[in-house]
């Protein structure tokens, strides 16, 4: 983070000045109020012309084309943008043209906020614009915005730089208006989900985000602490046992949709804080529930993009059901040639070895089988696939199967590669779940930090009886990136974790001073990038003193040049 001011920042305050030397609030507290908006003009003007002559507008002044009397702006709203004209003597129809003159040209800067009121016409070039008769300043912008050149509707110059656009979204949303649509889709994706449920009575809740236990899953949870309480506390890795908890309380549908926390590696696909629905059903299981899943991604896709099939990079995948239903073990002999069905912990610890898939002692059968499909299957199922029956050991809170020794009916849905949804026939027997959840404390015991804790209000709850159930967890940042063609995680997160931001250090006038530099000539250092006494010193002396004889001309300022050997003594 730069904490010296550029050039055209020191402009912008300067002008800031001069604004409130005008008796101008550059920040106004006063409502300004709206009747229309850039996408509504653009789309309704030419057939209804009769009610767009009293219009009243605000947004960023986003372009500028001064032809002195008259100018013409781009004005960027939520929706879009959209011309305005400005003429000096309708602006100003008095005798004073400061507003003009002085407060519109050279005052106002690009991303600054305005309202503006007028009338809607259409120039001799052909181009809905909006005539201006009032214009109010509503928010100065103190920093410029990068510059994005645009012609014909297509933009050049685009800002790209992954670093600037996710730790400053909020000027990524200002220049790059796909990237507003981008998260426009994603609302939709959520609301075309909360359709689906609540038109079949599910019921939207909330479960904790801070939890004595971080149950539900198997991953390495952020831990906290509560200091009322004086007892640890962890950031929730799952909510699904919450949701369980409401199914023994007599609800029979639940959903919510979970922010979720996993301290864990980061990658395109991941990211430590993510977005999980997750809903539970009474009395069904995993088969009704791929049934369900199928309608419902179908739904979504339609509702957000009008269209089942999708374009996700170089591919095409279809959303519409039904998919197809492949055993993980099949997938495993298919993508390996190993049929790991029945094999031991030592058996798959050299398939593993033969496949070049690392391991550690940590690792128990589950995990193991776990690796090799991740590593040699997964990529594999780019249209929608359900990957279905489990072995029991991967899966500590699934029925068994029904009529499959070892395996649980488990199934996860894989789109384009990547796993999108984790469903089972719920483990509803408490004598079982016990069982299993000491299972994941020896693997605890032997270092593996994703093993889940044993929950034992859980166990308590699973007692009083929860009926047979299924339930699902659904990644909708994954979700967001297939249905919006996005490849990397963070293009669908407002605000994706990153690495604190370097600051850059900077002097006090103080330290300047200290070093024998009058004040006149701190900001000419600054300018030449000699931010710390450190860099300065570092400098060449020669090469500062001459540097300084060019920019006191161009900064025009007016203080009497130093001699060489008084700015050599700026080295001491």
């Amino acid at each position: 983070m730069n904490t010296v001011l550029s050039e055209q920042e020191i402009q912008r305050r300067d002008a800031l000045a001069k604004l409130e030397a005008l008796g101008i609030n550059p920040y106004p507290a006063e409502a300004f109020d709206i009747n229309a908006t850039a996408k509504d003009i653009l789309t309704n003007y030419e057939r209804d012309k009769l009610n767009y002559k009293n219009v009243s507008i605000a947004g960023r002044m986003m372009g500028r084309r001064v032809m002195g009397n008259a100018s013409f702006i781009e004005l960027q709203d939520a929706s879009g943008r959209v011309q305005a004209y400005l003429k000096r003597d309708d602006l100003c129809p008095g005798e004073d043209k400061t507003l003009y003159n002085t407060v519109f040209k050279k005052l106002l800067d690009i991303g600054d906020y305005i309202g503006i009121k007028g009338f809607v016409f259409t120039t001799n070039s052909g181009e809905i614009s909006i005539h201006v008769n009032e214009l109010t300043l509503l928010a100065k912008s103190l920093k410029p915005l990068p510059v994005v050149k645009s012609a014909d509707g297509k933009t050049f110059d685009a800002v790209t730089d992954p670093e600037f656009r996710y730790r400053q979204r909020y000027v990524d949303l200002v220049v790059n208006p796909q990237v507003r649509e981008t998260f426009v889709k994603v609302s939709k994706i959520k609301t075309a989900i909360r359709d689906f449920l609540n038109e079949r009575g599910a019921l939207e809740v909330d479960t904790p985000v801070l939890q004595s236990i971080p149950g539900g899953a198997a991953a390495r949870p952020f831990v906290t602490h509560h200091n009322a309480l004086d007892i640890p506390l962890y950031l929730r890795i799952a909510n699904e046992l919450y949701l369980k908890r409401l199914i023994v309380g007599g609800y029979e549908w639940v959903y919510e949709f979970s922010r979720n926390f996993r301290n864990e590696g980061m990658d395109r696909t991941h990211n430590p804080e993510f977005t999980v629905l997750e809903f539970y059903v009474a009395y069904k299981d995993y088969l009704w529930m791929m049934e369900i899943t199928e309608q419902l991604f179908e739904q979504v896709a339609i509702a957000t993009n009008g269209t089942a099939t999708l374009t996700v990079g170089d591919k095409e995948i279809s959303f519409t059901a039904p998919y197809p239903r492949v055993s993980i073990y099949d997938a495993i002999k298919e993508h390996t040639g190993f049929d790991v069905n029945g094999m031991d912990e030592v058996g798959l610890r050299d398939v593993c070895t033969q496949l070049g898939i690392p391991t550690d002692a940590s690792m128990g059968k589950g995990k193991l089988i776990d690796e090799i499909f991740g590593e040699k299957c997964e990529h594999h199922y780019i249209q929608p696939t359900f990957i279905i029956d489990y072995p029991v050991e991967m899966s500590p809170l699934t029925k068994k199967h029904r009529s499959k020794a070892g395996l649980v009916e488990r199934f996860e849905l894989m789109i384009n590669g990547k796993e999108l949804a984790n469903a089972y026939t719920e483990l509803n027997d408490p004598i079982d779940q016990r069982a299993r959840f000491e299972e994941q404390l020896k693997l605890m015991e032997r270092g593996d930090d994703e093993a889940m804790f044993i929950d034992y209000d859980f166990l308590r709850a699973l007692e009083y009886g929860m009926p047979p159930t299924s339930g699902i967890g659904i990644g909708i940042d994954r979700l967001a990136m297939l249905i919006t063609n996005q490849q990397s995680i963070q293009d669908v997160l407002f605000f994706p974790q990153m690495r604190p931001e370097k600051v850059i250090k900077q002097a006090s006038n103080a330290d300047y001073r200290a070093q024998g530099i009058p004040d006149g000539w701190i900001p000419v250092l600054q300018k030449m990038g000699l931010t710390t006494i450190e860099a300065l010193q570092s400098a060449n002396p020669n090469k500062v003193f001459n540097d300084l004889g060019g920019l006191r001309k161009k900064m025009k300022l007016e203080i009497p040049m130093p001699t060489k050997d008084e700015v050599l003594k700026w080295f001491e």
